[in-house]
C-alpha cells in the first residue's frame, strides 16, 4: 500500500472535486439540450426542465423534419464533409511527409512560407475578389477548395512522421528498389493510422460546422450547408413580428404555441446537427493520445 501524506490526500480530494465540476460543466449543457428537445415547450419556457424531461413529446422534432430545406442542408453538408475531408487529406499527408524528410532542399524556406500564412492573410475583401475571379461564387466548390490546407495540421502531421517513421526504414526500402512514392503509399501511410484518424476528424468537424464561408459566398439555397439552414430556421422563428391587438383569442393562443415551439426547436436543431459527429467521435477517440500528443510534443 502506497503511503500518502495528509497534504497529498487533501490535494487528491480537491483535484477530484474540481475535475468533477469541469465534467459537469461540459456535459450538462449537452444533456440539457437532449432533455429539453423531448420536453413540452411550456415546461421548457417556464424553466421546469432541469434534470429530467417534462411532458415527453416529439412535436419539436416533427416540426423540424417537416422543413424540407433541412434535408437539402443535410445532403449538402454530407457531400461537403466527405469530399472536403478527402481533399484535405490528399493535400495534407504528402506535404507533411515531404516536410518531415531531413534532406529536403529549401526546407527552412518552405516552412517559413507555410508559417507566414498562419499569421497573415489578405483579409475578407481581397479573398472575396479572388474567389470571384476564380468563378467560385455560388458554387459548391467554394466550400471545399478555399482553405483546404491547414498549416497547423501539417505541422502536427509532419512531427508525427518525423517521430514515428525512422529514416533507416526509408533507406532500407530504397536499397530494395522502392521509390519515394512507393515508400509513402506502402510504408508511411499504413504506419500512420492514428494521425490519419485524428486529422480526418479535425477536418470533418471543420466542414460539418462551417457556415461563415457559405454565408458570404453562397446565395442559392440549394447549396446551403446544414449549419446555414439551421441558422435560417432559428432567425425566422425568432423574428416573428405579430400585431397582438388585431388577433382573436384563438390566433393569440396559436402564435403563443408557435413561439414556445420555436424555443424547443432550437434544442432539437442543436441535437440533430451534432448527432453525426457525436456518433463518429468514439471511433477515433482512442487515437487522439497517440496521434495528437506525439505530433504536438515531440520534435
Amino acid at each position: 500500500m502506497v503511503y500518502r501524506s495528509k497534504n497529498d490526500q487533501v490535494f487528491r480530494v480537491i483535484n477530484t472535486i474540481l475535475l468533477l465540476l469541469v465534467v459537469f460543466m461540459c456535459l450538462y449543457p449537452l444533456y440539457f439540450t437532449v432533455i429539453a428537445s423531448f420536453s413540452d415547450a411550456h415546461e421548457v419556457v417556464r424553466g421546469n426542465v432541469v434534470l429530467w424531461p417534462k411532458g415527453f413529446t416529439l412535436e419539436s422534432y416533427q416540426a423540424v423534419f417537416k422543413y424540407k430545406q433541412l434535408w437539402v442542408g443535410y445532403r449538402n453538408t454530407l457531400i461537403y464533409t466527405v469530399v472536403g475531408t478527402l481533399y484535405n487529406l490528399f493535400l495534407l499527408m504528402p506535404s507533411a511527409y515531404a516536410m518531415a524528410k531531413r534532406g529536403l532542399k529549401g526546407k527552412k524556406v518552405l516552412m517559413g512560407l507555410f508559417v507566414f500564412t498562419m499569421y497573415f492573410s489578405g483579409g475578407m475583401i481581397p479573398s472575396y475578389l479572388v474567389i470571384q475571379d476564380l468563378n467560385l461564387i455560388d458554387t459548391p466548390w467554394v466550400l471545399i477548395l478555399p482553405g483546404a490546407f491547414s498549416v497547423y495540421n501539417m505541422i502536427v502531421t509532419r512531427t508525427f512522421f518525423a517521430s514515428n517513421f525512422p529514416e533507416s526504414l526509408a533507406e532500407a526500402a530504397k536499397i530494395d528498389g522502392a521509390g519515394e512514392f512507393r515508400i509513402f503509399f506502402t510504408i508511411a501511410l499504413p504506419l500512420s493510422g492514428a494521425i490519419i484518424a485524428v486529422m480526418t476528424l479535425f477536418n470533418a468537424l471543420g466542414h460539418w460546422n462551417s457556415y461563415f464561408n457559405a454565408l458570404i459566398y453562397i446565395n442559392n439555397s440549394e447549396y446551403y450547408p446544414l449549419q446555414l439552414v439551421l441558422r435560417q430556421i432559428l432567425v425566422l422563428n425568432q423574428s416573428m413580428n405579430v400585431d397582438v391587438g388585431a388577433m382573436t383569442t384563438e390566433e393569440m393562443a396559436y402564435q403563443l404555441k408557435k413561439a414556445y415551439m420555436a424555443e424547443t426547436m432550437k434544442y432539437s436543431l442543436i441535437f440533430i446537427a451534432n448527432l453525426p459527429m457525436l456518433v463518429a467521435y468514439p471511433f477515433v477517440q482512442k487515437h487522439f493520445v497517440k496521434g495528437v500528443m506525439i505530433g504536438s510534443i515531440k520534435g
